[in-house]
C-alpha cells in the first residue's frame, strides 16, 4: 500500500502530476474522457474520490492501468480512515496476542 507523510488524494496527484505539467484544465480533460466537466473538477479539488468508471477512462487516456488509479484511491481512503479511528484500532487485541 502507498504510504505518505499525509494521505495524498488521487485528485491532487492527477492535478499535480498530469494536468499542471500538461497545461490542461479539468474541463479539457473531462471533454477528452467524455465526462461531465464537474466530475473532473470535483476530483481535482479533492471533493470526491475516483470511481471505477473514471479510473478506466483515466487509464485509457494516460496509458496507465485502472488498478493504478483505484489503488491510489484505496490507499487514500484506508490511510484517511486509519488516522480517524487510530485510538479505536489500538484497543483491538490482535488474534496472535489474544491467545
Amino acid at each position: 500500500m502507498l504510504k505518505f507523510a499525509r494521505p495524498v488524494h488521487p485528485g491532487e496527484f492527477l492535478r499535480e502530476e498530469y494536468l499542471v505539467p500538461l497545461g490542461m484544465s479539468a474541463g479539457a480533460l473531462a471533454k477528452k474522457l467524455n465526462l461531465p466537466r464537474t466530475r473532473i473538477e470535483r476530483i481535482v479539488k479533492e471533493e470526491v474520490g475516483l470511481t471505477p468508471d473514471t479510473a478506466l477512462r483515466l487509464a485509457r487516456f494516460f496509458n496507465t492501468t485502472p488498478e493504478f488509479w483505484m489503488n491510489f484511491q484505496k490507499a487514500y481512503e484506508l490511510e484517511t480512515e486509519a488516522r480517524k479511528i487510530a485510538a479505536e484500532l489500538e484497543k483491538i487485541v490482535p488474534l496472535d496476542a489474544a491467545a
